[in-house]
């Protein structure tokens, strides 16, 4: 029998993520406050404002006081992120660590990252988005380099 178990984290995580609401769904839900861990396992999804990560677990790390440090995504993770700027992300990997602090993501092993507003895609094994600043790192395996796909307009096509 698979339940979804619903959790509103508000009091625990709004002070960190500045009152914004993060709703998590899974199927199962452990916590050990004495580590500061909360593991989420089962077809997870998170969302917080235009923000949506899923994932088959999810590890989140909490601080001496309570508030979430770190959150480890594992198994089939798909996302869509907006920066401070509006620039709207949205790809796969195999994990993704999320610095809710820094509001900076790194996504590592067969990651597809693509912007939609401009239509641009890193394809890559280790790539970082800096929110906040509106950045993209990108690192390719030692056999594979990182890939980049822009569409660019030709005004004389047209």
């Amino acid at each position: 029998m698979k339940k979804t178990v619903i959790f509103t984290l508000v009091l625990l995580l709004s002070a960190s993520l500045y009152s914004e609401e993060l709703k998590i769904k899974a199927n199962s839900f452990t916590s050990d406050q004495n580590t500061g861990v909360s593991v989420f396992s089962g077809n997870v999804n998170i969302k917080k404002t235009n923000d949506e990560l899923n994932a088959s677990k999810v590890v989140i790390f909490l601080d001496t006081k309570r508030k979430p440090k770190k959150f480890v995504a594992t198994g089939h993770v798909s996302f869509i992120i907006t920066t401070k700027e509006g620039t709207e992300y949205t790809g796969v990997a195999e994990k993704a660590i999320y610095f809710p602090r820094k509001k900076e993501y790194y996504f590592y092993n067969n990651v597809h990252l693509k912007q939609l507003n401009d239509d641009n895609e890193i394809l890559g094994d280790e790539v970082v988005l800096k929110t906040i600043e509106g950045k993209a790192y990108a690192k390719g395996l030692k056999k594979e380099p990182v890939i980049m796909i822009f569409n660019i307009d030709d005004e004389e096509k047209k």
